[in-house]
């Protein structure tokens, strides 16, 4: 598709970019708007699942699709993706019950999953990796602008009208979208019909599916040494090594494991997987130290974490237009991964005296690393790859990248709640060998939980439930409770540090391979052809 003229180009984009803006909008406008959902549907135990099975759906459909696509094209793969998740949108906001709700979600899941692979794989079919960077970076930016707005949209629909629009509202970007591809994308010429390897794709969702599960339970659900989390770990291990023989094998395999021989391929999906960590352990668990430690509204706190994210999409797209001038990247992404450590420092330097101002700096500074670094690696393991292996190969690293996410969040939450609780038992030791009040001895169950710090209405309720005398008292306690809480969130963000420290280290051992000018296969380093050994 490189010979289309660059107006038809900078159209397609723009049909792409809203495809993945009416996804990523559907995404993050979900979550302040499901505590009134949840009321109205009920079925609270399943809360976690709107989003675990999403989660699921898209991950396993995207890496899948990516070979599929390099066979039969982007256009069939992104027009179904947009189709299947405006159904699963419309369906959401007709739910009756969570059940429902939760089922649609997995359909959703199926679409965007086949959106997201599909829509980054086309930027590589368009333009060649010299000319990448930038579109990469406005597509990073569509991310960062979705989770800017999304949640605050989600908040005020749910407010003002009825919650079923917070599925329907953005079904029209949907439909255009879907019109601009259908009638400007152009067709790929397929070449030869190739069998599709439907044992390795078996075994590959075998070993995902039970692997993103155990994670995602894994200190919440279940300990981790129980045998449910034993069981899934153990039953993804099994998958791999079937699916690993089966590869070996395969006419046409789903994920070459011949690209794992090129080292610039292998170590850019693992740096993924590390950013991952460390860039949704700072999405998910800022918000607990705004509102859990900062004493914070939910809605303020909000609009601390927008300053991240507005950072993220400042930085990514000049960092785009950098390396499409220069053709440099390496240098970008050791500096970009270099910021974002900083930034994870400064957070953990964080306390209970911390002001909404400082939070917010901190979180530019992190949103601005994540921002130089997150669209590069993309456009590295593109520029490394034959182009014939382009799909599975921008695949690769959005898996990767979830995983990463779903495993730092786990772990992170492990480290958290860890360090509370040995500080809660200690202190509350304490003050159950001194003189603490009968009446609060009594809300010592209730105040056990941290997750009642998120709760200001909650922990009001308990204090008006106790004697007048007693107010100072638990005033103090709550206090010890948020100091309790910091400890624990600074363990979690040095860790985040730690492991985005360990991907700049790896950065420096990634070869930089100059930018192609063009898609043709012919250009690609000589280290990039491997071919599966027959």
């Amino acid at each position: 598709m490189e010979h289309l003229h660059l107006r038809q180009k900078i159209t397609i984009m723009l049909a792409i970019m809203a495809s993945l803006l009416f996804a990523s909008l559907n995404q993050t406008i979900v979550g302040t708007a499901l505590p009134v959902i949840v009321t109205e549907l009920g079925g609270m135990e399943f809360f976690n699942w709107v989003f675990t099975i999403y989660m699921l759906t898209s991950s396993v459909t995207a890496i899948l699709v990516g070979k599929l696509s390099d066979i039969y094209g982007r256009k069939v793969f992104i027009l179904s993706g947009l189709g299947l998740f405006m159904i699963g949108t419309f369906l959401c906001g007709t739910s009756t019950t969570m059940t429902q709700l939760i089922l649609y979600r997995g359909l959703q899941g199926f679409g965007g999953g086949l959106i997201m692979s599909t829509s980054f794989a086309s930027v590589g079919d368009l333009f060649s990796p010299r000319e990448r960077g930038k579109w990469q970076g406005l597509l990073a930016a569509v991310f960062g602008l979705s989770s800017v707005f999304g949640p605050t949209l989600g908040g005020y629909i749910v407010d003002h009208f009825d919650w079923h629009w917070v599925f329907w509202i953005f079904l029209p970007i949907g439909l255009i979208a879907f019109i601009l591809i259908l009638r400007l994308f152009p067709k790929t010429d397929v070449g030869e019909k190739k069998k599709i390897d439907y044992l390795g794709s078996l075994f590959l969702v075998l070993t995902i599916i039970p692997l993103l599960l155990a994670f995602t339970w894994a200190g919440n659900e279940y300990a981790w040494s129980s045998i449910q989390i034993v069981t899934l770990f153990s039953f993804s291990v099994l998958s791999l090594v079937a699916f690993l023989f089966t590869e070996k094998r395969a006419e046409n395999p789903v994920l070459p494991l011949y690209l794992f021989q090129n080292g610039v391929f292998s170590l850019s999906n693992f740096i993924g997987f590390l950013i991952g960590i460390g860039m949704f352990g700072a999405i998910m668990y800022m918000p607990f130290f705004i509102q859990g430690v900062m004493g914070t509204s939910a809605s303020k706190s909000g609009f601390v974490v927008m300053f991240m994210m507005l950072s993220m999409v400042f930085s990514s797209t000049i960092t785009g237009q950098v390396v499409t001038r220069t053709g440099k990247y390496k240098k970008i992404a050791l500096c970009g991964l270099a910021i974002m450590g900083l930034g994870m420092y400064l957070l953990s330097q964080m306390t209970t005296e911390t002001t909404n101002i400082t939070a917010a700096l901190n979180l530019v500074v992190v949103g601005f690393g994540l921002g130089m670094a997150f669209p590069i690696f993309n456009l590295i393991i593109q520029n490394a790859v034959p182009h014939r292996e382009l799909g599975v190969a921008t695949a690769s690293i959005q898996l990767f990248r979830q995983v990463g996410g779903t495993v730092g969040v786990s772990v992170m939450g492990t480290i958290m709640s860890s360090t509370m609780k040995s500080e809660l038992s200690e202190g509350i030791g304490k003050m159950q060998k001194g003189s603490l009040p009968p009446q609060l001895a009594e809300k010592f169950k209730e105040l056990k939980d941290p997750q009642i710090l998120l709760s200001p209405d909650h922990l009001n309720q308990i204090k008006s439930q106790l004697p007048p005398e007693m107010s100072s008292f638990f005033d103090s306690f709550v206090q010890f409770m948020r100091e309790a809480m910091s400890s624990g969130l600074s363990h979690v963000f040095l860790a985040g540090m730690g492991v985005i420290l360990l991907a700049f280290v790896l950065t420096f051992f990634v070869q930089e391979i100059p930018l192609r000018t063009s898609n043709q296969d012919s250009e690609a380093p000589l280290s990039t052809n491997t071919q599966p050994q027959n």
